[in-house]
């Protein structure tokens, strides 16, 4: 299942992401760095398109599932 993850070392928290997210999947973490709700989050990338830090990257995770 592909998901958006966000590289907390390049994120600069300016909001853009979770502004362009169309499924309120992403918020802003005490002003620090962008946060991803995977149950919300479908991996459209469009978020990954949005980022100007690039910290943003749709990838292939793991549901927990077996």
């Amino acid at each position: 299942m592909r998901k958006s993850v966000n590289d907390i070392n390049r994120c600069v928290a300016c909001g853009v992401c979770a502004k362009e997210c169309p499924r309120d999947a992403i918020s802003i973490f005490k002003g620090c760095y962008a946060v991803i709700n995977h149950d919300k989050c479908v991996g459209c990338g469009i978020c990954e398109g949005a980022c100007p830090a690039g910290s943003v990257s749709v990838q292939e995770v793991s549901d927990g599932k077996k």
